[in-house]
């Protein structure tokens, strides 16, 4: 069998795998969409095509002996994006890892490397493969070697031999420089002659066979002007031809024999973890088990825990013995270590959950939390990948930070290594707090709340298993009834939770306008459906129906399988380093997505109930917190002065707006202007107001415009916050809460927009969760202090829920109002609403 030699166009790759993934970064703020896209099509490659010898080529600058040939060549190409330059020491790191030859050499592209190796590996009886996303590596398609084309992004693979080639262009594949030398080719500023396109130069070259012969015979061709053309720019044209021509005798490289592939488990590790990639390192750990296996004669197969696990391959005389199983190792951000000399830990909350408790005069760290201040945008957080990242040069692998293979007696052996990764990252860890100003955040916010919400998550909340089960069968009827409406007015049953087959029931038989097409057929999205909610009954009843299955699977069927069977009550977590602004999310169950002002969600609170020996939920709730934010940051005086009298802000807004005495500002008028207001705090456009508001684009941009004439402090506030984020990359919060925002510097529109109404948003929505955190904290000392019964359930948002006795309510409720309403010093005054009832519904 032929020996496999395998080529892959770095340059050309890279680029693509860059643009086809929106901006990717690592925990420390470096981009890796490239190396990301790049080094799991690579995977898929090495799995597929099975090479002995691979190599990855590339551009080493831009200079070439083309360019001293014709200075233009590629000139009128961007400039490479200095997101995409900042990676390319990772693809030469991640080559490195898997012991894969990276290739660039100074004064030749990476499609000349690529011409000499694979003409030189076919003539040597390999079977060599090009894999580019570059049409002018076809020229090299011949006997032994073939050309894998990327079609969309870089996972779609078109593959040319000669055959397929002809098929394609009626012509031999070396022919195709003739083609560019006639027809000249835009992306590489390569002239050809002008006015001959595609259509011309191949006709001309099926009738005389090469360039030289086309220009021979100029003054055959049909038409005066080609005529002409081709006789004044016969010498464009033979410099474009060799333009076109890849090199294929690049000096001084080694021949085919020498690009064998050594992969090193160990750096492989490291890199992924060091930038965070995840799936690249779970799918090349399981490549390298799977090839290591077929190398000793084994299969591989995947274990019932989705690991891999080898199989003995069957021969002639026998089988093979079984490869052992690799020893379970623990992971290393899941063990509780108690230090005796201060109790520095991963996830306090959960080492308090298992039992693990802390004396009072002892000081306690989090680097779970420290992690997640630091990089609040990572979707998790691992030791080993913070050892990675602070001792990138020395830090060997996971499983080699774990003592050898544990058995029973082994736990201490194992927190003896724990406790040292953990002494050894709280310095770098507390010292880069301290850089960035975030320790004061770390010491007075996140880490005193972690008993507060351990607390709450220890009590739960009631929940009335009476009700609910009457609930679920009453809403099931209603959802029943909704289907029978929406077959009614559809004239048939079909599958309403198909998107296909309702996109045929709105759109073909109903004759609706479609308003999206995705690859499989019509949108059906939420967005479509509200473009169409006037149009015809059924859309509306769609929506309801949707609305109730998911209210009935999340929080009817979903919470009664929670529900603890002794105390009646659900225990949701409250997720402390999720979201990127730092509030505060909840799951199992989420209680923080229940719809809050219609009935569908006032249906649902309804079943949380005081439990025993409690009297009634409270509610506290601040009044507007992100507006008067709003209003404290830009320093707006008519912002100000609106809150510092009491009035009602989206009335004061409608009136400023429409021209119109505050008194006489109608119902829609101030809805408009609601939206108007809370949009304009998550940087809302013209299109996404007039899209809420059912107007026009124009009517929108007239509103937001009058805004800010009218609010010019705001305005100011919001321009500086993005301009300062242009020039940082980041935003903070009033507290010093940290937020990166690396595509704020993309060249993609739509990206850098997203980030810009990001930097807008983060400040106010990250300290509105700030100043929750604050008040909920002083909230929790201030209740204890006075030594009541009444405790905190829940915090959704801007929101405390809390089970009380009746005899506490006014004191609790002075308590409330205390610790929320000065939980900050502001222009404005901050407000809190506190309403009783006997459920959640009623308090809300």
């Amino acid at each position: 069998m032929k020996k496999r030699f395998v080529i892959l166009d770095g340059s050309s790759l890279f680029f693509r795998a860059f643009f086809a993934l929106p901006p990717l970064t690592s925990p420390t703020g470096e981009y890796t969409n490239a190396i990301f896209g790049f080094a799991n099509m690579f995977l898929k490659l090495w799995e597929e095509l099975k090479p002995d010898e691979l190599v990855i080529a590339f551009d080493k600058s831009r200079h070439t002996f083309r360019t001293e040939l014709y200075p233009e060549y590629k000139g009128t190409r961007d400039k490479t994006p200095d997101e995409l330059k900042s990676q390319i020491p990772l693809l030469e790191a991640f080559a490195d890892a898997l012991g894969v030859t990276f290739l660039e050499k100074d004064n030749y592209e990476a499609d000349d490397i690529i011409g000499t190796l694979a003409t030189q590996a076919a003539a040597a009886g390999y079977d060599a493969s090009v894999v580019t996303g570059d049409r002018d590596a076809l020229q090299l398609v011949r006997p032994g070697l073939r050309v894998l084309m990327t079609k969309k992004g870089i996972s779609d693979l078109k593959e040319y031999d000669e055959a397929a080639f002809t098929e394609e262009y009626q012509m031999e594949p070396l022919k195709l420089i003739d083609l560019k030398g006639l027809m000249g080719d835009t992306a590489d500023n390569i002239p050809g002659v002008p006015g001959v396109g595609p259509k011309t130069a191949t006709k001309l070259l099926l009738e005389y066979g090469t360039l030289e012969n086309v220009l021979d015979h100029a003054g055959e061709v049909k038409g005066k002007k080609l005529q002409e053309r081709l006789t004044t720019f016969a010498e464009q044209a033979q410099l474009s031809k060799t333009l076109a021509t890849i090199n294929c005798d690049v000096p001084d490289l080694d021949a085919p024999g020498a690009y064998s592939v050594h992969p090193d488990a160990a750096k492989f590790t490291t890199f992924c973890q060091r930038y965070n990639l995840k799936a690249v390192l779970t799918r090349g750990k399981k490549l390298l088990a799977k090839l290591a296996a077929e190398e000793k004669g084994e299969s591989l197969t995947l274990s019932a825990d989705g690991g891999t696990k080898a199989a003995p391959a069957k021969t002639g005389k026998g089988t093979k013995k079984a490869a052992s199983d690799a020893p379970a190792m623990p992971d290393l951000s899941t063990i509780d270590v108690v230090m005796p000399d201060g109790h520095i830990v991963f996830d306090w909350k959960d080492c308090l959950h298992a039992g693990l408790r802390f004396d009072d005069g002892k000081h306690v760290d989090d680097l779970k939390l420290m992690a997640y201040l630091l990089h609040p945008e990572a979707t998790e957080y691992t030791i080993p990948a913070l050892l990675a990242e602070f001792f990138p040069e020395e830090v060997q692998p996971e499983t080699a930070l774990l003592p050898p293979p544990m058995g029973e007696g082994d736990r201490e052996a194992v927190e003896r290594v724990v406790r040292a990764a953990y002494q050894r990252l709280l310095p770098p860890m507390r010292a880069q707090l301290d850089k960035l100003g975030l320790t004061k955040l770390y010491e007075d916010i996140e880490l005193p709340l972690v008993p507060v919400l351990f607390e709450m998550e220890q009590t739960g909340v009631f929940v009335n298993r009476d009700h609910l089960a009457e609930k679920a069968e009453v809403i099931g009827d209603r959802i029943k009834g909704l289907e029978d409406d929406i077959y009614t007015l559809a004239g048939k049953t079909f599958k309403i939770n198909s998107p296909k087959q309702l996109g045929a029931v709105l759109f073909e038989d109903l004759g609706l306008p479609p308003v999206k097409k995705t690859k499989t057929g019509y949108s059906t999205n939420a967005e479509v459906l509200e473009t169409l909610r006037y149009q015809h009954p059924i859309i509306e009843c769609i929506l309801s129906y949707r609305l109730w299955t998911k209210l009935k699977s999340t929080y009817l069927d979903g919470i009664a399988a929670l529900i603890h069977p002794e105390t009646g009550r659900v225990h949701t977590s409250f997720n402390q380093t999720v979201t990127a602004t730092g509030r505060l999310s909840s799951s199992d169950p989420n209680l923080q997505n229940i719809p809050v002002r219609t009935e569908q969600g006032k249906e649902i609170r309804a079943l949380f109930e005081p439990g025993e020996g409690y009297d009634a939920m409270l509610s506290a709730d601040y009044s507007q917190i992100e507006l008067r934010l709003l209003a404290h940051m830009s320093q707006d005086e008519n912002f100000i002065e609106a809150f510092r009298e009491g009035q009602d802000i989206h009335a004061r807004t409608a009136a400023e707006v429409f021209h119109v005495p505050i008194e006489d500002v109608t119902s829609e008028e101030r809805r408009r202007a609601k939206a108007v207001n809370f949009g304009i705090v998550y940087g809302i456009s013209d299109y996404g107001l007039s899209r809420d508001l059912h107007i026009s684009r124009k009517e929108a941009a007239g509103y937001i415009d009058e805004y800010f004439t009218r609010y010019p402090g705001v305005k100011a506030f919001m321009d500086k916050v993005v301009e300062e984020a242009h020039q940082t990359g980041a935003v903070t919060t009033m507290y010093g809460r940290r937020r990166e925002l690396p595509a704020i510097h993309s060249k993609n529109f739509n990206q850098r927009s997203l980030a810009e109404r990001m930097a807008m948003n983060t400040p106010i929505q990250g300290t509105a969760a700030d100043i929750i955190k604050i008040a909920m904290i002083r909230a929790s000392r201030m209740l204890k202090a006075a030594n009541v019964k009444s405790r905190i359930l829940l915090q959704v948002h801007d929101e405390l829920v809390l089970e009380v006795v009746k005899e506490e309510i006014p004191k609790v409720t002075e308590i409330l109002k205390e610790a929320m309403e000065h939980a900050a010093d502001l222009s404005v005054p901050l407000v809190v609403d506190v309403n009783v009832g006997k459920n959640w519904a009623e308090a809300k």
